[in-house]
């Protein structure tokens, strides 16, 4: 494993750091993965190199935060970073441009859910904590920086980051100006490139953290979906690959694979071209099985792309647009 500095707050964080979406299972989660499997697939992350794990209260409502506190007493002599987000007041995802600070992220419900966090998790501290949707409208708004600087101040958390919308990067560009964010996580991977327009410069201008989320879109990318694929009742991607979407990116997917080198499968080139822009400083692909956590974590190995590779790679940005399935 290979390790890049984490911005301003100068942590040395794995290339592949783990995305704990998936194993939090519940309402609204992914199935298919019994509790053991998720376990070992975490475990094994921290044996081959994974020092940051990217949780959320939404993830199982507080289970994917209690498998990661019960993650770091099992790895007393391993320094883990954990990441976790603020659920919007209002359980919208993602929040819109009518959306009111004080009916998402109003003071008393940033702290009462930082000690949740802290509950489920069973820690002292939380080395990041970001907010789960994000306004730069709100961008100025003392409310939520008092809280946030307040807490760190407290010494609650370490950092303070924002996870911004899907497919809209633009909207995190004044919230990393402030000064007061020292990470933001965003989509970024062969389809969705355009976070490299204006988020990219302003993370390295403010000296900001990039956390680089969904390298595989959501499945798409790792070259596994067709036409016909479907999930269990529950399952989250049953309301995501609608079937204008799948039919899309099942297309875009497969006009990508010609693209691949001899020998060279989808996931791993989805994950080399991620780690291919050094702002980048970690990405966090959803891996719930060993297997999984092996083939992704050995593309860390310091060797780039091919540039004519690279190139043909990034003919394939697909610069999209949210609507009322993206979420």
């Amino acid at each position: 494993m290979r390790y890049r500095r984490f911005g301003r707050l100068g942590w040395q964080i794995s290339e592949v750091s783990y995305g704990m979406w998936g194993v939090g299972g519940g309402l609204h989660g992914w199935t298919g993965v019994d509790e053991d499997e998720k376990f070992a697939a975490l475990q094994r992350a921290v044996d081959l190199g994974c020092n940051l794990f990217d949780t959320a209260w939404i993830y199982g409502r507080g289970h994917s935060e209690r498998l990661l506190g019960e993650l770091v007493r099992a790895n007393p002599g391993t320094r883990l970073h954990v990441a976790t987000k603020v659920p919007p007041k209002d359980l919208r995802w993602p929040s819109t441009r009518a959306s009111a600070l004080d009916d998402v992220f109003p003071p008393d419900h940033i702290e009462e859910y930082v000690h949740r966090s802290l509950d489920n998790l069973g820690l002292e501290s939380i080395d990041l904590l970001q907010l789960h949707v994000w306004e730069d409208s709100w961008a100025d708004d003392p409310r939520w920086q008092r809280t946030l600087t307040g807490l760190r101040d407290q010494g609650l958390i370490g950092g303070i980051g924002i996870s911004v919308n899907r497919w809209e990067p633009w909207n995190g560009v004044r919230a990393v100006g402030t000064g007061l964010v020292d990470a933001v996580q965003v989509i970024y991977n062969i389809f969705d490139q355009d976070p490299e327009d204006e988020l990219f410069p302003a993370a390295v201008e403010h000296d900001v953290a990039v956390i680089a989320r969904v390298p595989f879109d959501e499945g798409t990318l790792t070259g596994t979906l067709t036409l016909d694929s479907t999930w269990p009742e529950g399952d989250w991607r049953n309301s995501y690959f609608v079937p204008e979407n799948l039919a899309a990116s099942v297309a875009r997917a497969e006009a990508l694979r010609a693209d691949l080198p001899a020998g060279m499968s989808m996931p791993e080139a989805a994950l080399r071209f991620v780690l291919a822009d050094p702002r980048v400083c970690t990405t966090i692909p959803g891996m719930r099985r060993v297997p999984h956590v092996e083939a992704n974590t050995a593309v860390s190995d310091g060797q780039p792309l091919d540039p004519g590779v690279l190139a043909a790679l990034r003919r394939h940005r697909w610069s999209r647009q949210p609507t009322w399935w993206s979420q």
